[in-house]
């Protein structure tokens, strides 16, 4: 009974979290498709004749520095910053994961020449290696995705590269390769299922780090370029009327802070769920 009495709260807690969180991103994605499907104001098109309006019926965020609706630019520029983080997680999974495998289970040189890739990288802390390559690139969103992309697969080739060394040596690969299985089957068979779970956890709590780094980026310049709506930039641009126009600035660092939270819940419940707190912090 103690224990019983132990366990709920944190099995409720969880779901509350997963629950919380999925209903969250719903309601973004639902209210996202929604302005690109029914966009009522050009995000790009200036009218300085009602730049700085405050709320109506008309601009129910009022308009910016410039006249253009804020509303639009904010549910807009969501579609920008998640987009991209999305597509940039993306693209290092199919990157990172495929790398580990083929790492763990063959090693001999491709391995060797891995760990020697991993331990460059990894010798900086990532946003030092993201400014660098944003610097050597140029602005721009796709630079910076690139450069997001060539720091963030390491880590989960590592990841999974961990998994695929202690998983290799158990009994039931050890069987399949007696009874004449492939490599491949082995790895998308036997392998690929036992890391998902770890890459899962690892995805949605590095999504967060990655909207944070689109933004800041963006904020400094090197990211999205005007007059793309984007959270970070959007920042930027509403930095000298801070003092004026506070909401300017309040509605996009809002909203970065609410999807970073929410993709941490869900990051949280995923590591309790699939019980992978400790290759995590490796």
């Amino acid at each position: 009974m103690t224990g019983l009495s132990i366990r709920l709260p944190r099995a409720k807690k969880h779901r509350f979290q997963a629950v919380t969180a999925l209903l969250c991103v719903v309601f973004f994605s639902a209210v996202f498709i929604y302005t690109f499907l029914y966009l009522r104001h050009d995000p790009t098109l200036t009218d300085l004749d009602r730049r700085l309006l405050g709320m109506s019926l008309q601009h129910p965020l009022g308009t910016d520095q410039l006249g253009r609706d804020v509303i639009t630019r904010l549910l807009l520029g969501g579609q920008q910053t998640l987009g991209f983080s999305l597509l940039a997680l993306i693209v290092a999974l199919f990157i990172g994961v495929p790398f580990g495998l083929i790492s763990g289970y063959k090693r001999g040189l491709i391995d060797r020449v891995f760990m020697r890739i991993g331990d460059a990288f990894l010798a900086f802390p990532d946003t030092i290696v993201a400014i660098v390559l944003s610097g050597l690139l140029g602005p721009g969103i796709g630079n910076l995705v690139l450069a997001i992309v060539m720091v963030k697969w390491v880590s989960y080739a590592r990841l999974v590269r961990s998994t695929v060394l202690a998983e290799s040596q158990k009994d039931y690969v050890l069987i399949a390769r007696i009874n004449g299985l492939s490599s491949r089957k082995i790895m998308r068979k036997h392998l690929l299922p036992h890391v998902v779970g770890h890459v899962l956890v690892l995805a949605s709590l590095d999504l967060g780090k990655i909207i944070l780094l689109i933004s800041a980026f963006s904020y400094i310049g090197l990211g999205a370029q005007p007059p793309m709506p984007e959270w970070g930039a959007m920042l930027n641009d509403s930095r000298p009327y801070f003092q004026s126009r506070p909401e300017l600035m309040i509605y996009p660092g809002l909203a970065i802070v609410s999807v970073v939270l929410l993709t941490n819940m869900l990051g949280d419940y995923l590591r309790d769920r699939f019980d992978v707190k400790k290759e995590v912090r490796q």
